[in-house]
């Protein structure tokens, strides 16, 4: 993952971001591209009559503003033994995103409901990017600290084309860790656990298989119970979903991990 995009803003979450990718990339050797968002179109108003009219002096100070912080990041990376780059986008925030991410390996942005960047409101941020890119998202929890690059992993697993692709982009983020393949439930897809594993093993990752019975809990709730009992420091996962993220891997798991986990995700499409 030599190419890592960040979702850039002025909350504290965004250092956790930041250092995060900045470690990522000293260890592969990669780039780093900081995208600043500016949507225009929170700026156009509609008059009573179908008019429509542009807020120019609000749109002046929003522009002000990032272009403060773009310049603060700027001095903060000037010093750092990595190659950076700060980019600008107009547009609503999934779509400046994943346009920016088109040549990128890597997503990273926070998962928190809670978390509207400034002037765009997207509870499921880390989810609907996953579904309007071809680049994996890295979700970090908003309250968590550092990504924890060797820390044990668990990835979701349904025998789905999903979950296959999900498993393809972790690959470099599971290198040297404790994986464990996790199945809930009965098979669903065409790819059987143990060919999940023999994949890995073509990378140099040893998986354990393991199989769980379903509970009374949801799917989100018995994979985020697991995950916090073996101390995962990521979870992988296929996304699938109707044109926003409503759904996420097994398909009756709901918001639940988005909004709530507490364990970095690591989401693909």
């Amino acid at each position: 993952m030599k190419s890592i995009l960040v979702h850039a803003d002025d909350t504290a979450a965004m250092t956790t971001r930041l250092e995060s990718a900045l470690t990522l990339a000293r260890l592969r050797g990669g780039h780093v591209t900081l995208l600043v968002n500016t949507p225009f179109y929170r700026f156009v108003a509609m008059d009573p009559f179908g008019g429509a009219y542009l807020a120019a002096g609000a749109l002046a100070d929003a522009q002000a503003r990032d272009a403060v912080l773009a310049a603060r990041l700027e001095t903060e990376l000037a010093n750092e033994d990595v190659s950076w780059d700060v980019v600008h986008g107009d547009g609503d925030l999934i779509t400046a995103l994943a346009s920016a991410a088109a040549l990128a390996d890597l997503s990273i942005v926070t998962m928190t409901s809670a978390m509207p960047d400034r002037f765009d409101g997207a509870p499921l941020l880390a989810g609907d990017l996953a579904l309007a890119s071809r680049a994996p998202v890295l979700a970090l929890p908003e309250e968590g600290g550092l990504f924890d690059l060797a820390g044990p992993a668990l990835v979701a697993w349904n025998g789905s084309a999903e979950a296959a692709t999900a498993l393809r982009a972790a690959v470099p983020l599971l290198a040297g860790r404790d994986v464990t393949l996790l199945r809930i439930g009965a098979q669903q897809g065409q790819f059987p656990d143990t060919a999940a594993a023999k994949y890995l093993a073509r990378h140099g990752v040893s998986a354990e298989l393991r199989e769980q019975a379903a509970s009374s809990l949801s799917t989100g709730q018995d994979l985020e119970a697991t995950a916090l009992d073996m101390g995962a420091a990521l979870l992988v996962m296929g996304a699938f979903g109707r044109s926003r993220l409503r759904e996420t891997l097994f398909g009756g798991v709901t918001r639940h991990l988005l909004n709530a986990a507490r364990v970095p995700l690591l989401l693909a499409h």
